[in-house]
């Protein structure tokens, strides 16, 4: 188990989205509680929605995951990767990434387009 201090904190940014993250797919969250620490007497309140570290080890193993580009900033660390085009921090599934999501749907584009171009080129010289 990590020491308190040890572990990553949040900026307001980052533990708003993780907030609604937990909100929305924690299977341990019901109206504000937190069914793993519920002693059946006191609801106990989730610990995860009312601290910017990461506290809860089922948020960081089970929730944290399903939003790459948050997990990244958060648990990255000094290794974290940024997209080339726009500069946001992104999950690099492999070595060769160098787009986030957005841009590499852009980058795809304008590559597929002039390749074609080109080709039609070539195609219209040697036809003459």
């Amino acid at each position: 188990m990590m020491a308190t201090a040890d572990l990553p904190r949040m900026t307001e940014k980052q533990f708003s989205r993780a907030k609604k993250l937990l909100r929305r797919l924690c299977a341990n969250y019901d109206r504000g509680n937190c069914l793993l620490l519920d002693d059946g007497y006191d609801p106990c309140p989730c610990p995860q929605l009312i601290s910017n570290t990461l506290l809860c080890r089922y948020f960081r193993s089970a929730v944290l995951p399903a939003d790459r580009e948050l997990w990244a900033e958060i648990v990255g660390g000094t290794s974290l990767r940024r997209c080339i085009v726009c500069g946001r921090p992104i999950f690099r599934p492999s070595n060769a990434a160098k787009y986030c999501v957005n841009c590499a749907v852009r980058v795809r584009r304008k590559k597929d387009a002039a390749r074609k171009q080109k080709h039609r080129l070539d195609v219209r010289k040697s036809g003459l």
